[in-house]
């Protein structure tokens, strides 16, 4: 692995890092005693996909919760798309559609209902609602419960929620979890890189990660140990973080 790269290492441009689409510098967050990142810095481009690999607990989630400013860091600054995720989160949430690992939804309303309620908070009309239900294969099932679900049809609802109102950042917590192959084809065109969104996606998977990212970044134990290109990364290299 690579020593501790600096924002450049990844082909970014660290002077730009006001006009980019997410600009860490020096990002630090511990839960007590647990330092979960230390001074992480990069910047990332606008339609660019940035894959972060590394071991559980490594702080991958942790880098998505404060990108969409569910948690607040204790040293350095985050920014998207141009703004604080601290001084101006109400800025941030709107444009940002985080997919983790808690799918989000009312669990007692119904899948259609849970849009609905997210669709207010965006001022998003009753047709994008139906469109991403049927781009999903959930039209069917619309009316049900989400307690009812599988867990892959679960996530297809979370999928929809997070790109409902049409953001122009994904934060995508090893999105394909609990996804058949004919699910993920139904997604791919929302959240995979035909979206067209600039994307920080987490992943366990060195070769299929690396294949759909610009800019790898491998964390160990809260710090960057390897941030580039991901042309220039190899899967024995992810696979080292592990190890």
């Amino acid at each position: 692995m690579s020593s501790t790269p600096s924002a450049a290492t990844a082909g970014t441009d660290p002077a730009g890092a006001a006009a980019a689409a997410v600009a860490l510098a020096g990002l630090t967050r511990a839960y007590g005693e647990r330092v979960a990142l230390d001074d992480v810095t990069l910047t990332l481009s606008a339609g660019t996909t940035l894959v972060v690999f590394g071991p559980n607990g490594a702080g991958k989630s942790t880098l998505l919760r404060i990108l969409a400013t569910l948690l607040r860091p204790h040293r350095g600054t985050a920014r998207v798309l141009g703004h604080d995720v601290v001084r101006e989160a109400w800025r941030v949430r709107g444009q940002v559609g985080l997919l983790g690992h808690d799918p989000l939804l009312y669990r007692e309303l119904s899948v259609r209902e849970n849009l609905r309620f997210h669709a207010s908070l965006h001022g998003v009309a009753e047709e994008r609602i139906d469109a991403l239900l049927e781009a999903t294969g959930l039209i069917d099932r619309a009316g049900d419960a989400v307690r009812t679900l599988s867990r892959g049809l679960t996530q297809r609802a979370a999928v929809c929620r997070a790109v409902l109102h049409d953001p122009p950042l994904l934060l995508l917590d090893e999105p394909r979890a609990n996804l058949d192959p004919h699910s993920i084809e139904l997604v791919e065109p929302l959240i995979g890189r035909a979206s067209g969104r600039t994307r920080v996606v987490t992943s366990h998977d060195p070769r299929g990660g690396l294949a759909e990212a610009d800019v790898a970044l491998g964390l160990r134990g809260g710090r960057a140990t390897l941030l580039r290109d991901a042309t220039d990364v190899t899967p024995d290299e992810i696979g080292a973080l592990y190890r």
